[in-house]
């Protein structure tokens, strides 16, 4: 259970919400597409100022509270708040307010003559899902973006990296944040510093475009890393705006040390698995746990996928690595530790966890190996 917020932010032409009459204008417009989505919205409370513009009240059924206000300077924002209670649906699922947001921001378009920018302060946009499992939490997170540095889109995905003054330069993947400068506290746990002994070891990344794992492992001295990275592209954008966290791996995709290899994990993994090469470790740094009522779907079956070829590549006292979810998150996770019980042969686990500054929250990791 939880209170839920969910924020829109705009910035219209301040020529349209100068006057009184102006703001009136676009409340009534607010008003006509919140009720597309509240069908039984009421007015609560509505104020006029000249020095700070309009403010209104309106809910429904006196449990979803809508806050509206027009500033003269041109800003317009509307807040959502409800209860949601434990086992419910949320009244404004993530899709349904990206639909209600796009409603508003064509509307409001109408009027001003313009595009609007939704969900910005400023120049760039600030607002992200606090995780890939945005839907789990119905949360959005404000970062403080001051600068859009790099957007590019990959056959496989949308790749961002914008620069917060707090965190430094993020990796924004479809959309959803990944990781930051500030975040080398995720990838110690993830790879047990000063708990594991990497020195001389065979070790396989599957995923890891950002290069940090990748970095960080090379300093622990192993005998080879192989990393299994199927975008080039994220690779290209780190290596040139996050080379604090990756240093210079990103740079060749093949030295004495480690090789890279650009395709899908899974093919190569059978390759391996063909050949008979075998790991001292096998990191998972690849998809969140997705939430799900039950193991079914598409990104269930690619976890069990990822399980079944990673165990038969490792050698029998070998580990495997992976992040899991928001801690929060305590069914996705349970769902999760039921997949790996179910492995043959079986499987132990134990887990860690830290607060992952750019996710805002603590996350899981896992450590497993055979029983």
């Amino acid at each position: 259970m939880a209170a839920q917020t969910i924020l829109f932010d705009f910035t219209l032409d301040a020529g349209k919400t100068a006057t009184s009459i102006q703001r009136q204008e676009v409340a009534r417009i607010v008003r006509n597409e919140l009720e597309h989505v509240f069908t039984q919205l009421e007015l609560a409370y509505s104020m006029e100022s000249m020095d700070n513009g309009y403010f209104s009240v309106l809910h429904e059924n006196k449990e979803t509270i809508i806050t509206c206000r027009i500033f003269q300077q041109g800003l317009l924002t509307i807040n959502v708040e409800y209860y949601l209670a434990a086992g419910k649906e949320p009244v404004l699922s993530l899709d349904k307010g990206k639909r209600l947001e796009n409603a508003l921001a064509k509307s409001l378009q109408a009027l001003s003559g313009q595009k609007i920018p939704t969900l910005k302060r400023g120049d760039v946009a600030r607002y992200y899902p606090s995780s890939v499992n945005f839907d789990a939490y119905e949360r959005i997170i404000e970062y403080d973006i001051d600068t859009l540095v790099y957007e590019a889109r990959s056959p496989f995905q949308k790749i961002q990296i914008l620069h917060s003054k707090t965190l430094g330069n993020m990796l924004i993947l479809d959309e959803l944040q990944n990781i930051a400068e500030s975040d080398l506290i995720y990838t110690e746990t993830l790879m047990g510093r000063g708990i594991e002994n990497y020195e001389g070891k065979e070790i396989c990344i599957l995923g890891g475009g950002d290069g940090a794992l990748l970095y960080e492992l090379l300093k622990e001295k192993p005998k080879h890393v192989v990393m299994l990275e199927i975008d080039e592209l994220v690779m290209q954008a780190c290596n040139k705006y996050l080379s604090s966290i990756c240093g210079d791996v990103l740079e060749k995709r093949k030295t004495d040390q480690y090789e890279i290899i650009v395709g899908d994990c899974v093919d190569y993994m059978k390759k391996f698995i063909a050949e008979g090469r075998k790991f001292d470790y096998v990191f998972g740094d690849l998809t969140d746990i997705p939430i799900s009522d039950a193991p079914i779907g598409e990104c269930w079956d690619f976890i069990r996928t990822i399980f079944e070829h990673s165990f038969q590549l490792l050698k029998p006292d070998g580990k495997y690595l992976t992040h899991g979810n928001g801690t929060s998150c305590l069914e996705s996770l349970q769902l999760f530790e039921e997949q790996l019980r179910l492995l043959k042969p079986k499987v132990k686990f134990t887990t860690t966890k830290a607060f992952v500054p750019s996710f805002m929250e603590e996350w899981l990791f896992y450590q497993v190996t055979f029983a």
